[in-house]
């Protein structure tokens, strides 16, 4: 089957599941302009995947807007640096079920079906290609280069999106699909952003430009996947050494998220009490995502790759030409600093919710842990609701309603769901639900007048008369 092929089967089985038709909404007006039902703010696959989920729904006075070009949204092209994808090549994430959407499908139309065996993980570039063919197979309507400002809560429902290069949009409901970054901000300890100059370090959520480090020395801090993706990356171009330190004494080893995936966390975790969630989630923040065997190798197998255990960084300060840098080991000299030191995830921190973060409801708001359990990254996440949406600290307060959290800050709430693979499959049916059902119930009343008044005739026809019947 080539990929015309595949995409006429395509269009065939989402006719055949009755994909499309007429919207159920009621329209909205504003003299300032078109309010839509959904503005999704991310078109990377979750964006994409929920606003197709919404379509499936019969929503589509919506919008899909990403502040980068078309077809680099989300990491894959921008600063994720493995060459492969970390999660097992059978997921079917974002195809609803459709089996001429899947990614395998996909890829046997372009390869042939006897080559998929031989296929490990799926290979980085390959995931964005499949994502961009997804958009335009499905002609979703994304607007790029548009990043979104302020979130401006209008009140009777509505709120204003103000986007940088002053337009605005309008919509009732608002979906952060906004990754792992979405739900606070990548991680720099203090220590280096307060000794060094911008231009000597770099965080592995950014772009970096390894050619001006061809034959230099650089050093990355952190132990996890991401160390080892930016290790590789940066040695098969030239750079001259790499030293990975890690604070651990030996290298993490354990992926909780493939115990996850097998034994149901990833669709059964929501159902957890608070407290269950809590002790979970506490356990499975204190395992570093650790490199995939692949990667390892591919890494450790370069001349100038060397690994630093149980050398954390006591102190960095700027030399001459690059950086020093302390450990228990001793004092090491680098050109260059990566730093694979993760996220923190805090409304507070994200600057579209500054006009609305205080209300914002967290898990320190909503859950006291045992003595000796307290965990303050688990504390900042906001407390969600059942399908992503953010919550109020004061229950009385409706200023929050219609915004959704599918990023990365879901976790605590929710478990794997918005930001990785493994979960999105179970999500994106309870998020598109949750803001099909709020749609619904806030026209709920005119909806059931209407219903009442209801008078359309469907059946025509007349039953004879008494005097025709005997006729």
């Amino acid at each position: 089957m080539s990929l015309a092929e595949l995409e006429a089967d395509l269009a065939r089985q989402l006719m055949l599941i009755g994909h499309g038709g007429a919207d159920w909404t009621r329209p909205r007006t504003h003299p300032d302009g078109h309010v839509h039902d959904v503005i999704i703010v991310g078109g990377g696959q979750s964006g994409l995947a929920a606003a197709f989920g919404l379509l499936r729904e019969r929503v589509s006075n919506i919008l899909v807007i990403d502040e980068n070009p078309a077809g680099y949204e989300g990491p894959w092209e921008t600063y994720a640096r493995m060459i492969t994808l970390r999660t097992p090549k059978d997921l079917t994430p974002i195809d609803f079920g459709v089996p001429a959407l899947t990614y395998r499908a996909w890829w046997e139309a372009q390869h042939g079906a006897d080559g998929w065996a031989e296929v490990d993980k799926i290979a980085r570039g390959d995931w964005m290609r499949y994502l961009r063919w997804y958009r335009q197979v499905l002609n979703l309507p994304v607007r790029n280069d548009t990043r979104l400002k302020a979130i401006v809560p209008l009140g009777d429902g509505l709120f204003r999106l103000d986007l940088v290069g002053g337009d605005r949009l309008l919509t009732r409901k608002v979906v952060l699909a906004t990754g792992i970054q979405g739900g606070g901000e990548w991680h720099t300890p203090p220590m280096i952003s307060r000794a060094l100059a911008p231009d000597r370090y770099a965080h592995t959520s950014q772009p970096i430009d390894f050619a001006p480090l061809a034959g230099k020395r650089v050093a990355i801090l952190g132990g996890g996947a991401s160390a080892f993706d930016n290790a590789n990356a940066a040695l098969s171009q030239r750079v001259g050494e790499v030293h990975v330190h890690i604070r651990r004494k030996v290298l993490p080893r354990i992926n909780p998220i493939r115990f996850m995936e097998r034994v149901g966390f990833t669709a059964r975790y929501p159902a957890l009490s608070d407290a269950e969630k809590y002790a979970v989630m506490h356990a499975f923040l204190g395992h570093n995502q650790p490199p995939t065997n692949d990667t390892f190798h591919r890494a450790a197998a370069w001349p100038g790759f060397q690994l630093h255990l149980g050398s954390p960084w006591l102190s960095v300060e700027e030399t001459g030409d690059g950086a020093r840098v302390q450990t228990p080991q001793g004092s090491f000299e680098y050109d260059f600093l990566i730093l694979s030191t993760g996220l923190v995830s805090d409304p507070a921190l994200r600057p579209e919710l500054r006009l609305v973060a205080d209300r914002i409801a967290r898990w320190s708001d909503r859950y006291t842990p045992p003595n000796g359990q307290e965990n303050a990254l688990i504390d900042a996440h906001p407390y969600l609701g059942p399908a992503f949406e953010f919550l109020a600290r004061d229950p009385a307060d409706t200023t929050l309603h219609g915004l959704f959290a599918f990023n990365y800050s879901a976790l605590i709430s929710l478990g794997l769901s918005a930001s990785a693979l493994s979960g999105l499959r179970n999500a994106l049916p309870r998020l598109v639900k949750g803001v099909a059902d709020q749609l619904f119930l806030d026209d709920r009343a005119e909806l059931i007048a209407d219903l009442i008044a209801y008078e359309e005739h469907e059946f025509l026809g007349e039953w004879p008369s008494n005097a025709e019947a005997a006729a």
